[in-house]
C-alpha cells in the first residue's frame, strides 16, 4: 500500500488547526488504497499552535511534527517537512483551509496514473482584493517571460509530489528560497487540476504587501539574470548616448564658438544618470547579497522539538 504525507507548514494557526485536521481526515478515510499520516512543522509560533501538534501527536500515532527553533519563513518549514517525511508521496498544504481537502482524491488518482507533480491552479480567489489577484497573476506572467524555466501561473504550494520529486527539491540547500520556482525547475511530469480557492477558515493572513514584495524579488534574483543584463545594455545605450552629445559640444563649440549654455539641462541629466547608476547598483547588491548568504554555508533550519523529542543533533 502506498504512504502519503500531508505536510503543512503552520505559523499561529491555533484558531483553525484543529478544524484542519479534522475536515482532512474526513476526507482521507474515504481512501482505501492508500495510508496517510501528517507532518506539521510549526515555524516558531508564538500562540498555542504545537500544543494542538502535541495533543494530536499524543492520540495518533500517524502524526508528526516538527518544532523549529524560531520562526524561519514558510519556505524555509516547506523544506524542513520534506527533509523529515519518508512516504510514497507528499502533499503540501496551507492550514487555513484555503487549500480545499476534498480535492486530495483527484490529486492521487492522477498520480496513481504517473503523474509526479499535481499541482492545483487556482481558478477564482475569493477573499483577496483586485489588487492582490491582479498583481500576483501580472508578477507570473512577468517571471514566465524573464526566465527559460516554465515557471506557472496562479499555482501555488498545494500540489502532491512523488517522492522522486521530493529527493531532487532535498537537494536544493540555498538558504534564500523560492519554492514556486523550484517546483518548475526541477521538471517531471506534471498535472494541472483547477480549483476555486475559498477564503481563510479563520485568522488573519501572514503575507502583507511588504513580504510578497520580498518573495517575489526571491523569485527573480532565484531564477532569472535579466535584470543585470538590462542594466548592463541600458548602461551601454547611456555611455554611447552620452558621448556623442558630448562631441557634439564640443564641436559646435569649437566650429561656431558658441558658449556651453545649460547649466539647468546639464544638472538634471546628471541627476538622472546618477539616479541610474544607484538603481544599477542596487540591482547588482541584490544579487552580491545573496551570494553574500550563500556562502556563509550556514543550516536552513534548526529543530527544537521532533515528536515530543528535544533534538540534540540537526540535520544537515
Amino acid at each position: 500500500m502506498k504512504t502519503i504525507s500531508i505536510l503543512v507548514p503552520c505559523y499561529n494557526e491555533e484558531v483553525v488547526l484543529l478544524k484542519f485536521y479534522e475536515r482532512v481526515q474526513s476526507v482521507i478515510k474515504d481512501i482505501a488504497d492508500c495510508e496517510f499520516n501528517f507532518v506539521f512543522v510549526n515555524d516558531g509560533s508564538t500562540d498555542s499552535t504545537v500544543d494542538i501538534m502535541r495533543h494530536l501527536r499524543k492520540n495518533n500515532a500517524n502524526v508528526h511534527y516538527v518544532n523549529l527553533s524560531r520562526n524561519f519563513g514558510k519556505e524555509i518549514a516547506m523544506i524542513a517537512g520534506l527533509d523529515h517525511v519518508d512516504s510514497d508521496a507528499v502533499i503540501i498544504m496551507d492550514a487555513d483551509l484555503q487549500d480545499p481537502p476534498e480535492l486530495l482524491p483527484e490529486m492521487i488518482s492522477w498520480w496513481n496514473k504517473g503523474y509526479k507533480d499535481v499541482c492545483a491552479k487556482r481558478r477564482s480567489r475569493d477573499g483577496e482584493s483586485w489588487f492582490k489577484k491582479w498583481s500576483s497573476h501580472t508578477y507570473y506572467k512577468l517571471l514566465q517571460h524573464m526566465t527559460n524555466i516554465p515557471i506557472q501561473i496562479d499555482v501555488g504550494d498545494f500540489r502532491l509530489l512523488d517522492r522522486q520529486c521530493i529527493e531532487a527539491l532535498k537537494l536544493f540547500r540555498e538558504s534564500q528560497r523560492y519554492t514556486k520556482g523550484m517546483f518548475s525547475w526541477i521538471g517531471f511530469d506534471k498535472k494541472e487540476i483547477l480549483f476555486d480557492r475559498d477564503a481563510r477558515a479563520a485568522g488573519k493572513t501572514k503575507w502583507n504587501y511588504w513580504k510578497l514584495f520580498n518573495l517575489a524579488i526571491e523569485g527573480i534574483t532565484s531564477f532569472t539574470m535579466l535584470p543585470l543584463r538590462i542594466a548592463s545594455i541600458l548602461g551601454c545605450i547611456l555611455s554611447i548616448t552620452t558621448m556623442i552629445y558630448m562631441i557634439y559640444v564640443i564641436l559646435r563649440t569649437l566650429i561656431f564658438g558658441e558658449a556651453v549654455r545649460g547649466y539647468p539641462s546639464m544638472v538634471s541629466i546628471i541627476l538622472f544618470i546618477g539616479g541610474v547608476q544607484i538603481f544599477f547598483l542596487g540591482i547588482i547588491g541584490e544579487y552580491l547579497g545573496r551570494i553574500f548568504n550563500e556562502t556563509k554555508h550556514r543550516p536552513l533550519y534548526l529543530v527544537k522539538e521532533y515528536d515530543g523529542e528535544i533534538v540534540i543533533k540537526q540535520k544537515v
